[in-house]
């Protein structure tokens, strides 16, 4: 068989039903899928497993180090095919991250249409998951390739983490407040990139913020006055808070007003260019988020807008925020932002948008 025409290929995009993160399925779907899976034997080195829907698990090794581990994988978001590697890659790893490991080596997840692609496309996206690697000084040890009818990347990515550093997305305490590490809305500017109507500034702000490492997630965990952390990908902001709050049995209160967007995304929204799983995470919430009578159709969007390599979520005691923000002001994320706080426990946890 002959290598396909490179000049001649799709693109990426139009290959994929849907992009980045938005292609995970919906909250309210995976909780039935995984419901028979509760009675699993669960080991008492397995730190964090299933039962809190986390980043990753974590199993113990000894008294200094435990295994995280974790997967991501998904269809093309953008059509370059190196930066399409680059934050597949950026996506999983900050996975580790988000639970406060260091990350130690990752394993390539490769499915392409090879009857489409050519192998020097293929081999660009590779190309741009090992660069990502390659930045942190971690290897790509090994991995699997099969052919499939769309194009999906990802990692398997592991890492350390001191057992008393581990942080789950299910201990916030009530008084706390909420650091977001990144700006709200990679769903909706890759609705628009799909239709070929994202301007080139936009593409820009969209491959730097999709590309950044959650790199301050092992110094957050080691701050005693870090209770919980997350990061925010498919499920949108609404649903990784909402997590948070069932987690820990409390309410959670999100301040809108104080959300960092990325620029210009909220008129892209009032346009329409929002993803299918926005929709789906707002019915998956299960109806355990409490708008403003006055909530815009577009904020909601964003809201539930599914986000590619999004940002961290911290739950911190309020005289831990100093030290939290210089932590994220040294790793470069200026603009993390204080976007809410955990109320008081409740037998109905809720988000709750002011």
């Amino acid at each position: 068989m002959n290598a396909p025409d490179q000049t001649a290929e799709p693109r990426l995009t139009s290959l994929s039903h849907g992009g980045g993160c938005g292609c995970k399925i919906a909250p309210g779907m995976l909780s039935e899928i995984l419901k028979g899976t509760s009675s699993m034997p669960i080991p008492k080195e397995l730190l964090v497993g299933i039962e809190t829907a986390d980043d990753a698990a974590v199993y113990q090794l000894n008294g200094e180090q435990a295994l995280v581990a974790t997967t991501d994988f998904f269809m093309p978001i953008v059509d370059d095919p190196h930066h399409f590697g680059r934050i597949a890659a950026t996506n999983a790893i900050s996975d580790v991250y988000a639970m406060g490991g260091r990350p130690i080596m990752a394993l390539a997840l490769v499915a392409m249409p090879i009857a489409v692609l050519s192998t020097q496309t293929i081999g660009r996206i590779l190309e741009g998951g090992v660069s990502v690697c390659r930045d942190i000084g971690i290897p790509v040890a090994g991995g699997h390739t099969i052919d499939s009818v769309e194009a999906i990347y990802g990692l398997v990515a592991l890492g350390l983490v001191h057992p008393r550093h581990v942080k789950r997305n299910a201990d916030a305490r009530p008084g706390d407040v909420l650091v977001l590490g990144k700006p709200v809305g990679v769903g909706v500017m890759s609705a628009a990139l799909k239709k070929g109507l994202l301007g080139e500034a936009s593409y820009a702000q969209m491959i730097a913020t999709t590309t950044q490492l959650n790199t301050p997630g092992p110094d957050l965990a080691a701050l005693p006055g870090v209770h919980a952390l997350t990061d925010v990908t498919g499920f949108g902001l609404g649903g990784h808070a909402l997590e948070m709050a069932r987690g820990a049995g409390c309410d959670v209160r999100l301040d809108w007003a104080a959300v960092p967007l990325m620029a210009g995304v909220r008129a892209l929204a009032s346009q329409g260019f929002v993803t299918g799983a926005s929709g789906r995470n707002w019915a998956g919430y299960g109806g355990d988020v409490a708008l403003p009578a006055s909530f815009a159709a577009e904020d909601q969007a964003l809201l539930t807008d599914p986000q590619t390599s999004g940002g961290l979520l911290v739950s911190c005691a309020p005289s831990a925020l100093d030290e939290v923000m210089a932590v994220f002001r040294r790793h470069g994320f200026d603009q993390a932002a204080v976007v809410g706080s955990i109320g008081q426990a409740s037998e109905a946890p809720r988000l709750v948008v002011g």
